[in-house]
């Protein structure tokens, strides 16, 4: 048995993983942590988040077989190794959700759909560009805007009765379309419905483009738990005829966390293995 973790660092928030494996089908899961960033520093909240880790499963530091970071972990001094966090995401949501054959994750800066298989392995992907208007750092200016705290969001927008169109363009357009939504009385739900149709709109045709075509896609990232974002792409799918099932998992925030837990143990094992064969020769 061995135990390993993994650190997402993101642009809001550092997501954390710690699991016990014996490089069967089911490792146990044994803690999780989030921290959101808020200004201050990701490589204290990465340390305060694996002691903490560390304390709720009554592990110590020394019997952590490797400590694996993705996102912007690179810097983390304890770090074991780095993956990127494509790889993660993909070898967390199969973890979530084995049916899954496709991730959809949208964290803070970008969207991104990647097309998996049964184990998690990237077959491809597509990203958005770095016009932020896919984004999670979008929504979250435009919530602040309105007065609406992140967790009300999903909620609001699917009490949408005439959601308003907003462009799908660039960040900078689309929240003066909402300036001028808010000066012409638009309420607040039907602004949001709109955003959220704007945005899935954008994240369904970067899905369809990996020509994924069986299996659940399952949202990660950030944004997994705005039920209205996910209500939105189910809608926009269906527009642009997906057939498939799309879901979100209540622990979807910490794909990344998880692909980097296991895919450090998938690579512990093979260096060990290695070690033995030089060992024997």
């Amino acid at each position: 048995m061995q135990i390993t973790a993994g650190i997402d660092i993101g642009t809001g928030a550092v997501k954390g993983a710690l699991f016990r494996s014996d490089g069967g089908e089911n490792p146990e899961w044994l803690a999780k942590r989030t921290e959101r960033i808020r200004r201050r520093d990701p490589l204290d909240l990465a340390r305060g988040a694996y002691d903490a880790m560390l304390a709720e499963a009554g592990v110590e530091p020394d019997e952590v077989a490797y400590v694996a970071t993705t996102g912007e972990g690179e810097n983390v001094d304890f770090r074991t190794g780095h993956f990127y966090s494509m790889t993660t995401h993909a070898r967390g949501a199969v973890y979530l959700e084995p049916a899954t054959r496709a991730a959809m994750d949208v964290g803070a800066l970008h969207g991104r759909a990647i097309r998996v298989d049964e184990r998690g392995k990237v077959l491809t992907y597509k990203m958005t560009s770095q016009c932020a208007s896919g984004s999670g750092q979008f929504l979250e200016n435009i919530a602040r805007y309105l007065g609406v705290a992140l967790d009300e969001v999903g909620e609001l927008s699917q009490q949408a009765d005439d959601p308003e169109a907003v462009s799908s363009i660039c960040a900078v357009l689309a929240e003066t379309d909402v300036i001028n939504m808010v000066s012409r009385g638009i309420s607040t739900q039907n602004i949001l419905k709109g955003i959220h149709v704007s945005m899935a709109d954008r994240l369904a045709k970067l899905l369809k483009s990996t020509r994924v075509g069986e299996g659940m896609v399952l949202m990660t990232g950030g944004l997994a738990n705005d039920s209205g974002l996910v209500a939105a792409m189910r809608e926009c799918m269906a527009a642009q005829k997906l057939d498939l099932a799309l879901d979100s998992h209540p622990d979807s925030i910490y794909a990344g966390a998880i692909g980097a837990a296991l895919w450090g143990a998938f690579r512990h094992r093979k260096l060990a293995g290695l070690e033995q064969l030089a060992e024997a020769s």
